[in-house]
């Protein structure tokens, strides 16, 4: 692990702790999980973004640890989320791609979920924002683990003003209810700030340990910004949605501290995957990396992370070792002290690596799936071996503008490529000659992991796949 002072834009420089303060056991800890939706690596000023600022996300960065190597398990919405909430490949619990509206699969009843296991340690649980594991009552965010939910059941594009489809109304769901159809998505992050807020306030005025996810709508299109932020960026909306997200940001970290309980309360923030490129000036900035969401390149699956935890992480302390999204479910459940799942999940705790009390690399590699189950890339961190597979590229068409998707191309890596990811994580210049013993270290952990979750590029049912929800029958 690297480590480096940063400057924080609210405390100044942060001082390097000798060591972590020792958070209390015996008052559990509060947890606050931010996930945006199709943020970039480059979305963020401290990241380099230009023509808007986001001094709350910053700081995060600045007096928290931010993590530089860091995957979504898969380069789409739902499968993403539902590896964040299960802990485990989306291929593993039989989930893939974003599930339309009415989809007959859902989330499993058997998997469980962060806030199930918190709630069994006498947590408070709530969702605002988008969900995307199923859209059924039976899938909803109350059947599992949560107390309150408040949002949107999948994308916010998945709307009758879609440019490209025909989609149903889109609800907005409040509990189990649908309290409204096509809302005005001017309203969205203000409404799911609102609503975190509250309930910070609440459970911690109740003294209650809380888990919130904040799960925004944004900056998926369609973009929308409510007045406070419309036209104050100079990158037009995309740069406004992007500084109301670092207000709610700010809004909920200013709620911890009113309220007492931000040295007790673990804040992470993320995103699914990486930006929709083809949507150009709509779309965000994946930092160089190659291609975008919906491929297994590094645009597509490797995002921003940031955790904060005052006086017990590290103030601007960076980690360059490979995590991913589904290990954020064990960290949370060994921090928490909650009970551990009952079923097999693929996620690594992440607590010593918070704590820097880590020598070796957690998490020794990553098997990078995409459509129903085709492993099409695994990584060790340090180098990158991709598989032939066919996939959409942006990178050789136009963009589209102002909410109006670009064409994409039909591309196709007919051999193996190898990427050394220290020197080149843009994944321009294939290494393959140069390294066969990495090519073979990576090889055996690719077959290991098709006898495991299967394959469908190389005809491998694998064995230890779990059925999906499904819709129950009336």
């Amino acid at each position: 692990m690297n480590w480096k002072l940063m400057i924080g834009s609210f405390g100044g420089v942060g001082i390097l702790l000798s060591g972590c303060t020792q958070h209390d056991v015996r008052k559990p800890l509060n947890i606050v999980l931010i996930n945006l939706d199709d943020a970039g690596n480059g979305d963020f000023s401290f990241k380099g973004a230009v023509g808007y600022q986001t001094p709350h996300i910053d700081r995060l960065a600045a007096e928290g640890m931010s993590m530089t190597n860091f995957y979504a398990v898969q380069p789409i919405s739902g499968a993403s989320r539902a590896g964040l909430m299960t802990g485990c490949y989306p291929n593993r619990i039989g989930f893939a791609y974003a599930p339309n509206p009415d989809s007959p699969i859902g989330i499993n009843d058997k998997e469980e979920t962060i806030a199930e296991l918190l709630k069994k340690r006498g947590y408070a649980t709530a969702i605002f924002g988008k969900w995307h594991l199923g859209d059924a009552e039976q899938f909803l965010p109350l059947q599992h683990g949560f107390d309150e939910y408040y949002g949107l059941p999948y994308s916010n594009d998945m709307w009758p003003h879609h440019p490209q489809y025909k989609f149903p109304d889109l609800p907005l769901i409040e509990g189990n209810k649908v309290i409204g159809y096509n809302t005005d998505q001017t309203r969205l992050t203000t409404d799911y700030t609102t609503h975190a807020m509250d309930f910070i306030r609440r459970k911690a005025g109740e003294k209650q340990p809380f888990f919130l996810y904040l799960a925004h709508s944004m900056p998926h299109v369609p973009l929308a910004v409510s007045d406070k932020f419309k036209g104050k960026s100079s990158q037009g909306l995309y740069g406004d949605v992007m500084m109301e997200l670092d207000w709610s940001v700010g809004e909920v970290m200013k709620v911890l501290q009113d309220m007492g309980v931000e040295e007790n309360t673990l804040v992470i923030l993320t995103s699914d995957n990486g930006p929709w490129a083809n949507y150009g000036n709509h779309a965000g900035s994946s930092g160089g990396l190659r291609e975008a969401k919906a491929t297994t390149f590094n645009g597509g699956m490797r995002v921003p992370c940031l955790f904060y935890w005052k006086g017990n992480i590290e103030p601007g302390s960076v980690c360059n070792d490979l995590m991913s999204n589904i290990d954020i479910f064990p960290t949370l459940v060994e921090l928490a002290d909650a009970p551990q799942p009952e079923l097999r999940i693929d996620g690594l705790s992440m607590v010593p690596v918070l704590k820097g009390e880590n020598r070796h690399p957690i998490r020794e590699s990553l098997c990078l799936y995409y459509h129903k189950n085709s492993l099409e890339a695994v990584t060790d961190g340090d180098y990158k071996l991709i598989f032939p597979h066919k996939y959409v590229s942006y990178e050789t068409q136009l963009p589209g503008t102002d909410g109006q998707p670009g064409e994409l191309s039909k591309q196709e890596v007919v051999e193996c490529e190898l990427y050394d990811l220290r020197r080149d994580p843009g994944e321009r210049v294939n290494v393959i000659s140069q390294y066969p013993e990495i090519v073979e270290k990576l090889q055996k952990i690719a077959d290991d992991c098709r006898k495991d979750l299967g394959d469908d590029l190389t005809g491998n049912p694998g064995k230890n796949r779990r059925e999906p929800g499904r819709m129950n029958k009336r």
